[in-house]
């Protein structure tokens, strides 16, 4: 997982939390957001994402 990717995961969840926090989003919805701003943390912060894997996605820059 690239820098740019998980700076933008961790903003978005910050987002996602804020907004809950401030009874924005609420609800049904405001519990799949948290679980998802979650997600997004553990990733940024291990740097891995499991989804990318069968997807064969990467956001790291390649060397030449």
């Amino acid at each position: 997982m690239g820098g740019l990717d998980r700076g933008i995961r961790i903003i978005a969840a910050v987002v996602i939390a804020t907004l809950y926090l401030t009874d924005v989003i609420s609800g049904t919805l405001g519990v799949v957001l948290i679980i998802i701003g979650v997600a997004f943390l553990l990733t940024s912060f291990v740097g891995f994402c499991p989804l990318y894997v069968p997807l064969r996605l990467s956001t790291i820059k390649k060397q030449q």
